[in-house]
């Protein structure tokens, strides 16, 4: 199991320039990957996304790379026809002004266009370093969502064991709910025919319809297979998010109807446990993948 939540980061040094990869993700319901990265690292997104998703199923992850240059690649570039076009422009302005104009190097270099400096852009430079690099930071990306989510796994766990507990419980007084329906309306009708003769064909068939009405056994085997299948999913080697959270929903809604249903007070006392145990499970599975 795995947490959303994760960090990672590594960094490599060369000669000409030093290279380092942070790795940051959060909850989300889906897996969304944000590039902070130098625009002459583009080509390579997809082929980053793709190292990211055999680690990450969910979550929104933020990628930041940071090049930092040692040697200077920088390299100058003398613009001739600049030149040239600056040289003729001197020499009109000396015949229009009728003075002997003759213009000084530091003229050319500090017009305008004269010189520009370019660094090359070649992205291929970074490849193996680039990827290295995020090699390792993934590593550690990686162990810390398993480190996050193995203390998740023992959360769901203890959490889950509060709600098993307090079904057994309420399973255990299932028969009693039903006894009880049963004298219910056996007084009730005493009460009301006191003396007189009735039916107890029909006695017994009100208490039939009552029984179905609320009688909790079914939702407490669906709620048992429920159970089942949560723990068995935590210890899935897989994603499990979004199956856990469907779980849950099916497992408040059993709940629900049991506390609508019952009429004893030990058994809501455990629907009251159980409601806010599963609570504190979704709040968790949140973060899960």
């Amino acid at each position: 199991m795995k947490s959303m939540t994760g960090y990672g980061s590594a960094e490599e040094l060369h000669e000409e320039f030093q290279l380092s990869v942070e790795l940051k993700s959060y909850n989300s319901r889906y897996l969304e990957i944000n590039h902070n990265i130098p625009f002459y690292l583009a080509p390579f997104e997809i082929e980053i996304d793709d190292e990211l998703k055999k680690i990450a199923s969910r979550g929104h992850v933020e990628v930041n790379i940071r090049i930092k240059t040692l040697a200077s690649d920088m390299e100058i570039v003398v613009d001739k026809l600049a030149v040239k076009r600056y040289a003729e422009a001197f020499s009109q302005i000396a015949a229009l002004s009728g003075k002997a104009l003759k213009p000084k190097l530091a003229d050319f270099i500090g017009s305008e266009g004269v010189l520009t400096s370019v660094r090359p852009s070649d992205s291929e430079i970074y490849r193996a370093s680039l990827f290295s690099t995020l090699a390792k930071a993934l590593e550690q990306f990686d162990q810390s969502k398993e480190r996050e989510g193995s203390h998740t796994k023992a959360d769901l766990k203890k959490m889950g064991e509060i709600v098993r507990e307090s079904h057994a419980i309420i399973a255990s007084h299932a028969d009693e709910l039903d006894e009880m329906v049963k004298n219910n309306v056996r007084a009730r009708f005493d009460e009301m025919l006191s003396d007189q003769n009735y039916d107890e064909n029909r006695i017994l068939s009100e208490v039939a319809v009552l029984l179905i009405k609320y009688s909790v056994n079914e939702e407490i085997k669906r709620l048992d297979v429920h159970l089942k299948e949560f723990f068995n999913l935590l210890e899935q080697n897989e994603p499990v998010g979004k199956r856990l959270d469907f779980l849950c929903q099916e497992m408040h809604r059993e709940i629900n109807t049991i506390g609508s249903k019952s009429q004893m007070v030990e058994m809501n006392l455990q629907v009251v446990r159980m409601k806010d145990g599963l609570e504190n499970i979704r709040e968790q599975i949140r973060n899960i993948e």
